[in-house]
């Protein structure tokens, strides 16, 4: 697969992130798969730097709209540590099938590694303003609504709508913008 034609602008601004589970393959289906990447947020959050706005996490691919020092840097750390901390999960759960999928669409001149997690790069757009930002976190919130999967954005539990609709979240977003 050809790199990604999308880069980061100024590493310090907010960016929109798509990133991709290789071969659409449904993981975000159970809580443990969703809680690494809850819990891996968190701890940049805590340690890196990371300011989340908002995300959404759907069972093949997530969205979210995110802000660092050095974004590259630290979204790389997320990829790579949830890619391992997923696949160590998916291999206890017995996860056969999956893993397969993953190790079929490893990329052979990668020595670190026997399975490929998430497709090439996140097509970072920049934010340049708060009606883009706007836009992109409705985006975001209303994604499970248009999949038809919930009534209402703040009803899918692993999204940042429940935050800004005063309830509690699965992991702190950054609302004071």
């Amino acid at each position: 697969m050809a790199r990604t034609r999308y880069h980061f602008a100024e590493h310090d601004r907010p960016h929109f992130l798509t990133d991709t589970v290789v071969e659409w393959l449904p993981v975000f289906t159970r809580p443990e798969t969703a809680q690494v990447l809850f819990d891996s947020w968190t701890w940049l959050q805590a340690n890196a730097g990371l300011r989340l706005y908002g995300f959404v996490l759907l069972e093949n691919h997530l969205h979210a709209v995110a802000q660092a020092s050095d974004l590259p840097g630290v979204w790389q750390r997320f990829k790579s540590f949830t890619a391992k901390r997923l696949i160590e999960v998916l291999e206890t759960a017995g996860a056969r099938q999956l893993l397969d999928r993953m190790a079929f669409a490893f990329k052979a001149q990668r020595g670190d590694r026997t399975h490929q997690f998430w497709q090439e790069g996140s097509h970072p757009q920049a934010i340049e303003g708060e009606e883009m930002l706007r836009q992109k976190l409705e985006y975001i919130h209303w994604n499970p609504v248009k999949r038809g999967f919930v009534d209402e954005p703040e009803y899918w539990r692993w999204s940042s709508a429940r935050v800004y609709a005063g309830r509690a979240g699965v992991v702190e977003v950054f609302t004071d913008w």
